[in-house]
């Protein structure tokens, strides 16, 4: 063989691994990122942080079982405080939004209003698809 054949042979052979490489990457990249979350580990509920939480500090502490009891009471006072001090906020983050709507809509045409109620639809769908974490 001589080397131009050589050559060509083993850029022809680079070319096919990078161009494998590249698809690989290209297959694996959208697999990943358009994957279902993962059922096997759902969020957990509030009570169910709790519990672990309990049990986490209860091992790394020693805490005795009355401990125990006193620090699941305490964890769930402060998440009912914490959850008050959540839903007025978000109550206050909704009336914002209404008033912001509400003043873009105040400075549409009636022919561009429709469009932008179908915008805030879809909006608002996208955002129920796709809620924050729980609290």
């Amino acid at each position: 063989m001589t080397d131009t054949a050589a050559t060509r042979k083993a850029a022809l052979w680079v070319g096919v691994v990078f161009l494998l490489g590249a698809a690989l990457g290209g297959v694996l990249g959208y697999t990943f990122a358009h994957r279902p979350v993962s059922a096997a580990n759902p969020p957990l509920s509030e009570p169910e942080r709790r519990a672990q939480r309990v049990a986490e500090l209860t091992k790394q502490l020693s805490l005795t079982p009355q401990q125990t009891q006193e620090l699941d009471s305490i964890l769930l006072h402060w998440h009912g405080e914490t959850k008050t001090i959540h839903d007025q906020s978000d109550a206050q983050v909704e009336a914002i939004r209404q008033k912001g709507r509400n003043e873009v809509r105040s400075i549409l045409t009636p022919e561009q209003k429709p469009k932008f109620e179908e915008f805030l639809k879809r909006f608002d769908e996208e955002r129920k698809r796709n809620p924050l974490p729980p609290r």
